[in-house]
């Protein structure tokens, strides 16, 4: 599997993204019925009954009332049910967004201790081999018996060194199965060519594209939309909410309707509420409502400059691992490799002593090792720096 196959699976199966992709559906759902009135309230009263208020009554009333806010204020609540939902759908894609990054990290810290375990392998096979020579020229007199001892002591290390990455590159495999929904130990099948794609773009238009697409932002400037409006809808509490009522009166006795002979009569209601209390309620929530959303625009200022200096830093750290590692690749390991076999004939010669032969295979595989951390740094700061902008890189 290749990183894009494995993304493509921690998109479909990992439960954080379910989840969230259902509570933007949630939130979607939402829309219409903030639009909507309140429900109308059906009463039905049987009055002047002489027996027990069930049976015989004078009359009876049959009411329908129907609770109306001032105009405008429904139109409000639904815009801020829309921001709301959107909002959502920016936390899916923000969910999605660091569920990509979390797979792509897992997958190539798994190749980097994979490549790490081959290190130790071969590091361990040269160690072998430098033992052997050791152990000849000691039986030929020509060394000390400290330097066959010393040569058996870095076997031993070096071998103890690739069962640790073994057990690292393991549990790797783990985390990149918990990414995926998968059992922890199910068996993964990866591509292990470890590709380095330059970064070929300039920092400005990554810190410009990261202010207009990065879904915090964009949250962030919904949510003082929606401050706004609450601080509108809060002044327009002092508007009055209204309440239309019918009334249908069936009256039961001859004595009972006001007009003798009238048997049924209408009603109409119309009722509102009056801010008498303005000075500690509606005065309360407009000026809560104006630090929220005085809070809000700092919060959407603070995030803008935070994600620049974020980018700006992954950008810089991305770059310079890309720099460490074409350096270790192309000079300083071929350089390395070259020291140890040059080290190895000369040590068989006499002309170099034990602990130079060593020195040069210690280098030879530290240069091995810089090489592939300074690869992983490269990638996890690629993704970093993804997941700032808030979307992929060109390629």
């Amino acid at each position: 599997m290749t990183v894009e196959e494995i993304v493509r699976v921690a998109l479909e199966a990992n439960p954080q993204v379910r989840g969230a992709r259902a509570r933007w559906s949630s939130a979607v759902h939402s829309i219409n019925q903030s639009y909507m009135p309140a429900d109308p309230l059906f009463s039905f009263f049987n009055l002047d009954s002489p027996t027990n208020g069930f049976s015989k009554p004078a009359s009876r009333s049959y009411q329908v009332t129907q609770a109306l806010q001032f105009p405008g204020k429904g139109f409000l609540q639904g815009k801020t049910a829309e921001r709301a939902a959107e909002i959502a759908r920016l936390e899916y894609e923000a969910t999605l967004r660091d569920t990509r990054a979390q797979a792509e990290v897992a997958f190539y810290q798994v190749l980097l201790d994979r490549a790490l375990t081959e290190v130790a392998a071969e590091n361990a096979e040269n160690l072998r081999k430098v033992r052997q020579v050791a152990q000849v020229a000691y039986a030929a007199n020509r060394v000390t018996q400290a330097d066959f001892i010393s040569a058996q002591f870095d076997v031993a290390a070096a071998e103890q060194q690739r069962r640790q990455f073994e057990v690292a590159e393991a549990n790797d495999c783990t985390a990149l199965n918990q990414v995926l929904g998968r059992t922890p130990g199910e068996p993964l099948s990866l591509r292990t060519e470890l590709d380095l794609p330059a970064l070929q773009t300039a920092l400005e238009p990554l810190v410009a594209r990261a202010a207009q697409v990065r879904q915090e932002i964009m949250q962030a400037a919904l949510s003082e939309e929606n401050s706004a409006t609450a601080l509108t809808l809060a002044k327009l509490e002092y508007a009055p909410d209204f309440s239309l009522g019918y009334t249908f009166n069936d009256y039961r006795t001859s004595t009972a309707p006001p007009n003798p002979g009238q048997m049924q009569t209408h009603g109409l209601a119309l009722s509102f509420n009056m801010p008498l209390f303005f000075w500690e309620k509606q005065r309360e929530d407009v000026t809560r409502a104006s630090f929220d959303l005085e809070a809000a625009r700092d919060d959407l200022e603070s995030i803008k400059t935070q994600t620049a200096a974020l980018v700006t830093t992954l950008y810089r750290q991305a770059r310079l691992a890309q720099q460490t590692a074409t350096l270790y690749h192309d000079t300083l390991g071929p350089l390395a490799q070259q020291a140890f076999e040059v080290a190895l004939v000369a040590y068989q010669s006499g002309k170099v002593d034990f602990v130079t032969l060593a020195t040069t295979l210690r280098q030879r595989n530290d240069a091995r090792v810089a090489y592939l951390q300074a690869a992983n740094q490269f990638l996890a700061q690629r993704i970093a720096l993804e997941q700032a902008i808030g979307e992929p890189l060109p390629q």
